[in-house]
């Protein structure tokens, strides 16, 4: 099986990439053999990439405690999310300087200086780079054209291989996503004849999506962000794309939406975390459709809908193949969840916690603490995205909750199918009988996810 190397550009590329990581830790398919995160982003100590990567870790060392072959029932973390570069980026050089200093505008003559100020605004050239580009494109321009010479894009392009893919994830109406997308897709389909590899990447399969404006940002006097600037941004950048990025592309996704809030008007660094999105997680899927599916050499556009135009979506408002790949894995993890979070530590007197040897030990153990870890942003991620505009609101949100298998919302009970106990209860007879597909020659750790996805499995088909 091939690889897929994702490149995030930008703030909205790393919230796009954590959405992909919980559905890839919920069990959604994913037919390539590793995810290769690679981010792009000049601003350091931007707040939703230090997450982004923070996420990526903790998923990398959950499934470290995991085994997988062929007959593996467990899909919760079975693909595998590999890091080639440091932090999964690529450092971007001297972001630290004013702008005019990283073009050596003193160093100019008059004649290219008078050109220059024609360029670039009298903000853009004092601005300093290390929290990002501010929604200038033409100053991204500039600056990231240099990743394609660094360290971090030579170790990616000596690990490419025969039937790799690409995808590039990045907004369309910022500064580092608009800027980033077509750089780096120049310097794909042109590589150097001095990378490794530089055949296969020109002829590689690359898809990519194109995040346009979903969100807002309150106006702010002192920022050199303004929401209004959003639409014609976007509408100069789809211009360009239609002639200069679309036919060099394999699959191309576009998505955005018109109910959206305004943010803080943050320009960057730890300050910048926005609330997850239900776009961002639709663009998640764009990444899988790319994966899962054969790519040709004719060039496609795709773009993605909703079947009902709810301000706050649920499993009945997706369309029938979204809802498909989308609601037996997240709610199995949902259900998963909310056990360890309410009973597990409850029930270590039950059969299946003798049998698989749990006990108030393993709440100890690093497997089991970063596992709540992880968990803890699974469920920060459901309520962001419940709370947002637009909402997606699969689930009752309520950790408290004891009636958990009425908690998908939209989709009722299928009553005839329930004799006998209920709710936590129920689940716990189904742990039990999941025993039998125990496999004792496993770790702890395997058996116990084996057990929480084989119940869940179980559970969910009674829906």
């Amino acid at each position: 099986m091939s690889k897929l190397y994702i490149f995030a550009i930008g703030g909205t590329g790393s919230r796009v990439l954590k959405s992909l990581t919980y559905l890839l830790a919920s069990g959604v398919k994913c037919n390539s053999e590793k995810i290769i995160p690679i981010i792009i982003d000049p601003d350091a100590a931007n707040g939703d990439v230090s997450l982004t990567t923070n996420i990526l870790r903790s998923y990398q060392k959950i499934r470290k405690s995991l085994s997988f072959d062929s007959n593996t029932s467990n899909q919760f973390f079975k693909t595998e999310i590999e890091s080639q570069t440091p932090n999964f980026r690529i450092k971007i050089l001297n972001s630290d300087k004013k702008f005019k200093d990283y073009i050596e505008l003193a160093s100019m003559d008059r004649t290219n200086q008078a050109m220059t100020s024609m360029l670039f605004s009298g903000k853009n050239l004092e601005a300093t780079m290390d929290v990002g580009f501010k929604g200038n494109p033409n100053m991204g321009s500039v600056v990231l054209n240099q990743f394609q010479h660094s360290d971090d894009f030579k170790t990616f392009a000596s690990s490419f291989s025969q039937n790799d893919r690409i995808f590039i994830v990045s907004s369309i109406f910022g500064g580092t996503g608009a800027s980033g997308f077509p750089l780096l897709l120049k310097n794909l389909r042109e590589a150097s004849s001095e990378l490794d590899n530089h055949q296969l990447l020109k002829n590689s399969n690359i898809g990519a999506i194109s995040v346009l404006p979903y969100f807002g940002v309150r106006k702010d006097e002192n920022s050199e962000i303004e929401k209004s600037t959003f639409i014609s941004k976007t509408k100069a950048a789809l211009h360009y794309y239609e002639h200069g990025v679309n036919n060099d592309v394999n699959r191309m996704y576009y998505i955005g939406d018109d109910i959206n809030r305004d943010y803080e008007n943050n320009e960057g660094s730890t300050s910048q975390k926005n609330d997850a999105h239900f776009i961002e997680l639709a663009s998640a899927m764009a990444i899988l459709d790319f994966a899962n599916e054969s790519v040709t050499d004719q060039n496609e556009v795709r773009e993605f809908g909703i079947n009902k135009n709810s301000k706050n979506i649920s499993f009945p408002d997706l369309d029938g193949n979204t809802k498909n790949i989308l609601f037996k894995p997240l709610s199995q993890y949902y259900l998963f969840n909310l056990y360890l979070e309410n009973k597990f530590s409850k029930t270590f007197d039950q059969r299946f916690s003798a049998e698989l040897g749990l006990n108030s030990n393993f709440l100890n153990t690093e497997f089991y603490q970063e596992l709540k870890r992880f968990n803890k942003g699974f469920w920060t991620w459901l309520v962001q995205m419940s709370s947002n505009e637009r909402g997606f609101s699969p689930f009752t949100l309520e950790l408290t909750n004891s009636e958990i298998f009425n908690a998908i919302n939209g989709i009722p009970l299928k009553r005839s199918n329930w004799k006998g106990v209920k709710n936590y209860e129920r689940f716990i007879e189904f742990l039990n009988k999941s025993l039998k597909y125990d496999e004792r020659g496993k770790t702890i750790e395997d058996r116990f996810i084996d057990i929480f996805y084989n119940t869940t499995n179980l559970l969910i088909q009674e829906k």
